[in-house]
C-alpha cells in the first residue's frame, strides 16, 4: 500500500520509543522529587497500558486489513495475547476499575516470549522452527525499519512496554507503603 512506506517507520521508532520512556519513568519514580512521574504511573498507569495495547492492536490490524500482509503462525500467537489484553484494559478503563495484574502479567509475558521467539527465527532462519508455515513462513520479513525493526520486534516491544508499566506500579506502590519516596 501507499501509506506502508510512511507508517512504518513511525511505528518502529514509536515502539522503541516507548520502552525507552517506561524505562525512564521506572528510574525516574526513585527519586524522592519525582512526585508527578509516581503520580502519571500510578493513576495513569494502566491508561498507559491500554495505549500501547490499542496501538499494537491496531498496527497489526492495519498490516493485516490494509496493507494485506498475511500474518504467519507466530504473528497470530502474539495476537492472541495482545488482543484480549487490549480489550480487558479498554473494559477496565471504561469501567473505572483496576484490571489484576495477574492478567497483564499473563498476557504480556506469554506474549513477549512468542515474539522474543518469532524474532530471533526471523535473524536465524535456518533452524528448526514451531511455525509450520503452511500460508505464510515465520522468517518472513515485512517489515525492516533501522534494520533490525520488524513486526514481531514491535509486537515484542509492546508487551514489554505493558510488563514494564506494571512493574514499575508495583515498584512505586513498594517504595510508597515503605515510605521510602
Amino acid at each position: 500500500m501507499e501509506s506502508e512506506p510512511y507508517v512504518s517507520p513511525v511505528l518502529a521508532a514509536g515502539s522503541i520509543g516507548v520502552v525507552f520512556a517506561v524505562l525512564f519513568a521506572m528510574l525516574a519514580a526513585e527519586h524522592p522529587a519525582a512526585a508527578a512521574v509516581r503520580r502519571l504511573v500510578t493513576v495513569h498507569g494502566q491508561k498507559l497500558m491500554f495505549a500501547v495495547a490499542a496501538t499494537a492492536m491496531a498496527g497489526s490490524l492495519y498490516y493485516s486489513e490494509y496493507v494485506h500482509f498475511t500474518p504467519c503462525e507466530l504473528c497470530w500467537f502474539q495476537r492472541i495475547a495482545m488482543y484480549p489484553l487490549a480489550i480487558l484494559l479498554g473494559v477496565a478503563l471504561v469501567t473505572r476499575s483496576r484490571l489484576d495484574a495477574r492478567y497483564v502479567v499473563t498476557l504480556a509475558g506469554a506474549g513477549l516470549a512468542v515474539s522474543i521467539y518469532h524474532y530471533q527465527l526471523e535473524l536465524f532462519p535456518d533452524q528448526a522452527a514451531l511455525c509450520t508455515g503452511e500460508a505464510v513462513s515465520c522468517t518472513v520479513r515485512f517489515v525492516e525499519e533501522f534494520g533490525f525493526v520488524s513486526i514481531p520486534f514491535m509486537a515484542g516491544c509492546a508487551f514489554l512496554s505493558v510488563l514494564l508499566l506494571q512493574a514499575a506500579a508495583w515498584r512505586v506502590r513498594y517504595l510508597e507503603e515503605r515510605g521510602l519516596v
